[in-house]
């Protein structure tokens, strides 16, 4: 059975034309109390069904409008949609808005929402010019004080004002107007939930002390109990405390989000971001078959012409969990899946592409795999991904410094530095130090093939401590190997057990129920002659697998090291 056939087994889909008076009804329903904008036909928006894969449900969202009355119910489910990052299907719920009452405010302020799209990456072009024709048409319709706050916000992201700022510095000026809103309107808790999720967006993955998440995160507790069932407050607390210090914050929502929203496939995917973090490979697991399965449907029911990003990123979720179970049979079947995938609609999947086949070869420390590791061939072009694209050097490096090629290897590190330099051209400084940190690993390895130990040593603790000092981006479930578990690995080829040891623990810390991490963790402390720390975490490798029937060789040597304790 392929993996598409599988996912299909677990999602139906419902499919509405949605026209709103004071129920929910099927197609072929007229109101002629409205003539459309004219102007917003010009606009080519997105109309059409509402596809809903997983059934109909996208949680509680009451946002008090001047609209037509007609409109309250379908703009709620639009903000629904919005909240859980659904901007497709969102987009079309606000046009009917507008298609019942084009004098609607609030209804274009959701559609320049919804042409942002994902807050992390932001707009394509394209949505961009929709978007500020949309808001330039709302400049003429009559609006409240407050909705007027609301247009002016989502305004300041658009504004032409501001025409030479990147995504993140547009943000920062939305986020400063959703602010304004929250603070002048304290009982409007849609505003306090929006301006959390800008302050998500905005924050800077290289604060540690995660001040901005925490602020945001307070602002959504403080309201939850009111509003238990409400989509927005149970994401943006996910992606607020999605860091390793933080995460436990966020395990009663990630186990709720899922059963708010059964009909998005991101709210199904995302509580497996905070069971990443904590170790929770079997609810990670769950939670991405999931929402791979809505991903197929919504796929299929639209008629797209290849794959949707969403499945391809929770493929890269799985695969993940898969290997730190040991359980390279079901990892290697998404990975399989993912070589009859050539084309896929969604500009943030490639960085998930590209990973599945560099975590197959490097989880499992195939070298000479990884050596010569090509990605899948599909429609994508590398080449205009260059953070992307490292993935595959990376790995091709640190494969030939392993099998003692240095000199691929070296190929392969200035192919790395030549992305780092084009990301530093583009003034995109996060994804260029995730860069630096790859090319200070495969130097690191470099230099230990070349007998140079102190410097290979050195080189690979300030990648360490690069990556220490920021956070992951939120495509991935995780780096391809972190980079203190890297350096755990170099300490023990060089018999320094105890400092192996140190390594692999502080980094267990950040990335706990690791597979190599549990068992690198055994054997430095094997080698360092402490047994009771060396039994721990080879039973608690063994632990880790015990569902999934693995035969790799490190849980081969957990079992025989017991065998020989019982014989002892």
């Amino acid at each position: 059975m392929t993996n598409q056939l599988f996912y299909m087994k677990f999602f139906k889909s419902a499919v509405y034309s949605i026209c709103f008076t004071s129920l929910l009804i099927m197609a072929g329903c007229q109101n002629n109390k409205f003539k459309q904008n004219p102007d917003l036909l010009s606009v080519e928006l997105l109309r059409g069904d509402i596809i809903l894969c997983g059934g109909d449900q996208f949680g509680e969202v009451s946002f008090a409008l001047s609209c037509d009355p007609s409109t309250q119910e379908i703009f709620d489910l639009a903000v629904s949609l919005l909240h859980s990052f659904e901007h497709e299907e969102a987009e079309k719920a606000f046009v009917q808005v507008l298609d019942l009452d084009p004098d609607c405010p609030m209804a274009y302020w959701g559609l320049a929402m919804s042409k942002i799209g994902h807050p992390k990456w932001g707009p394509s072009l394209n949505d961009f010019e929709q978007g500020t024709q949309v808001l330039k048409i709302a400049s003429s319709i009559p609006a409240t004080e407050r909705e007027r706050e609301y247009l002016g916000s989502v305004n300041a992201y658009y504004h032409k004002e501001f025409a030479a700022l990147n995504h993140g510095q547009r943000l920062k000026k939305m986020d400063e107007e959703m602010e304004k809103i929250y603070t002048k309107y304290p009982e409007d808790k849609e505003a306090a939930i929006f301006y959390a999720m800008t302050l998500f967006a905005t924050a800077d993955p290289s604060d540690k002390t995660y001040a901005t998440r925490k602020k945001a995160g307070l602002i959504l507790e403080s309201i939850y109990p009111d509003q238990p069932n409400h989509p927005g407050i149970a994401h943006y607390i996910i992606h607020n405390y999605d860091s390793p210090e933080l995460a436990h914050l966020a395990l009663n929502s990630a186990r709720k989000y899922a059963r708010i929203a059964p009909a998005s496939a991101h709210a199904q995917h995302m509580p497996s971001h905070i069971f990443t973090r904590l170790g929770l490979w079997d609810e990670s697991i769950e939670s991405n078959i999931n929402s791979a399965s809505s991903a197929v449907c919504y796929a299929h029911e639209i008629d797209m012409d290849g794959h949707w990003g969403n499945e391809i990123h929770a493929m890269d979720y799985l695969v993940y969990a898969y290997l730190q179970k040991g359980d390279n049979m079901k990892a290697n079947e998404q990975y399989e899946h993912l070589k009859t995938i050539s084309k896929v609609f969604d500009s943030s999947s490639p960085y998930n592409y590209g990973a599945i086949p560099a975590r197959m070869v490097l989880e499992n420390k195939q070298w000479k795999k990884a050596a010569d590791l090509n990605f899948p061939v599909s429609e994508y072009l590398w080449n205009e991904f260059p953070w992307e694209n490292s993935l595959l050097h990376f790995t091709r490096s640190l494969g030939a410094s392993h099998i003692g090629d240095i000199e691929a290897a070296d190929e392969e590190l200035s192919v790395l530095e030549s992305m780092h330099q084009e990301l530093t051209k583009l003034e995109d400084q996060y994804k260029a130090n995730q860069v630096m940190i790859q090319i200070k690993s495969a130097q690191a390895w470099v230099q230990l093939a070349k007998g140079n130990n102190e410097e290979a040593v050195a080189l690979m603790s300030d990648a360490a401590d690069l990556e220490d000092s920021t956070e992951k981006h939120p495509i991935t479930p995780g780096e391809l190997l972190p980079a203190r578990e890297l350096l755990g690995d170099m300490l023990l080829k060089l018999n320094q057990s105890q400092k192996a040891l140190e390594a692999y623990e502080l980094d267990l810390l950040a990335h706990p129920n690791r597979f190599n991490g549990l068992y690198g963790a055994a054997v430095a402390a094997q080698g360092a002659g402490d047994l009771e720390k060396a039994s721990a975490y080879f039973e608690m490798l063994l632990t880790l697998v015990e569902t999934s029937g693995s035969d790799r060789p490190e849980v081969i040597e957990a079992r025989a090291f017991f065998e020989q304790e019982l014989r002892s």
